[in-house]
C-alpha cells in the first residue's frame, strides 16, 4: 500500500487544465448572447467534455499504476512462495529419505522382536505346564489332607458326642440316686463338659419339661408313631447337638401321653442313649 502511494502521478496539471476548460465553457455561456449559436454550444460542450476527461484521467492512470503494483507484487509473493515451496520439497525428500531409513530400521527391529516374543512365548507355554503340574499335584496332595482333615473331624465329633452322652447318662442317675451333693458334683462337671465342648463350636441342648414338641429339634422316642401336633414333651432322654448353629443330632424326648405325664422313674440305660 506505501509502495502504491509512492508512484501516483501528480494530479494538479490535470486539475488545473480542467479548471480552465470549465471555466472557459463557463465564459463562452456566460459572455455569448442567448440564444446562443451552434458553433458556441459545441465548443462549450467540448471544453466541458475535455475538462472533464482532463480531470478524470489522473484518477485512471493512479489505478492502472496500482493495478501494476499490486501485480508485481503478487508476482514477488508468488515467486516467494514457490521458493518456498522449493525448500518445503527438499525438505520432504530429505524427510523421505529419512523416514525409508528408520522404515528399514524398524523392519529390522520388528523381526527381531517377533523372533524374541517366539521364543518368550515358548518359555511362558513351557512355564505353564510346569506350573499347571505342579497345581495338579498341590490340589491332589490338599484335597487328600483335606479329606483327611474331615474324617479326622467326623471321628473326633463322634467321640466327642459319646462322651457328653455318657456324662449326660451320669447325670441322669445322680439326679435319681437321690442324692444331692453327688448330682450337685454331676452338674457341675456335665456343664464343665458342655463348656468346653462348645469352645470347638459342639452346642449341647436339651428339651425341658412341659415344652411345646419342635420336630426341627426334637425327636420322640417311640419313632413308629408320629407325634400329634400339641404334644408336649415329659422329659428329655438323649441329648441334641447342634455344631456351629447346624443341627447335628435332634434331642430324643419322652411325650406326655393324653396331658398327663408317662415317664419312667429311672432314665433310659446308657446303652439305649448310645444307640440314638
Amino acid at each position: 500500500m506505501n509502495k502504491a502511494t509512492h508512484w501516483k502521478i501528480p494530479k494538479w496539471p490535470f486539475l488545473l487544465g480542467d479548471a480552465l476548460l470549465l471555466g472557459f465553457a463557463f465564459y463562452i455561456n456566460r459572455q455569448a448572447p442567448h440564444p446562443i449559436s451552434q458553433r458556441q454550444a459545441v465548443m462549450s460542450l467540448a471544453s466541458a467534455a475535455v475538462g472533464v476527461v482532463l480531470g478524470v484521467t489522473p484518477f485512471v492512470l493512479d489505478y492502472r499504476a496500482i493495478l501494476r503494483l499490486v501485480d508485481v507484487n503478487a508476482l514477488g509473493e508468488v515467486a516467494g512462495k514457490i521458493q518456498e515451496l522449493e525448500r518445503l520439497a527438499a525438505q520432504i525428500n530429505a524427510a523421505t529419505s529419512e523416514w525409508t531409513n528408520v522404515q528399514t530400521q524398524a523392519e529390522k527391529i520388528s523381526s527381531g522382536a517377533d523372533e524374541i516374543a517366539g521364543r518368550m512365548a515358548g518359555e511362558v507355554r513351557q512355564f505353564s505346564e510346569f506350573m499347571q503340574k505342579m497345581n495338579d499335584s498341590e490340589k491332589a496332595a490338599l484335597r487328600l489332607e483335606v479329606e483327611k482333615c474331615h474324617r479326622g473331624e467326623a471321628e473326633w465329633l463322634q467321640v466327642l458326642v459319646r462322651i457328653l452322652d455318657h456324662v449326660f447318662a451320669l447325670h441322669a442317675a445322680a439326679i435319681h440316686s437321690n442324692q444331692p451333693q453327688l448330682a450337685e458334683q454331676i452338674t457341675h462337671f456335665q456343664n464343665a463338659c458342655h463348656g468346653v465342648a462348645r469352645r470347638v463350636g459342639v452346642t449341647p441342648f436339651v428339651a425341658e419339661p412341659d415344652e411345646p414338641f419342635n420336630p426341627e429339634r426334637h425327636q420322640a422316642l417311640d419313632a413308629k408313631s408320629k407325634p400329634p401336633t400339641d404334644a408336649i414333651v415329659a422329659e428329655t432322654v438323649g441329648v441334641g447337638y447342634t455344631l456351629q448353629g447346624r443341627l447335628l443330632r435332634p434331642a430324643l424326648v419322652r411325650l406326655k401321653a393324653n396331658n398327663a405325664e408317662k415317664a419312667d422313674e429311672n432314665p433310659l440305660p446308657l446303652e439305649a442313649t448310645e444307640s440314638t
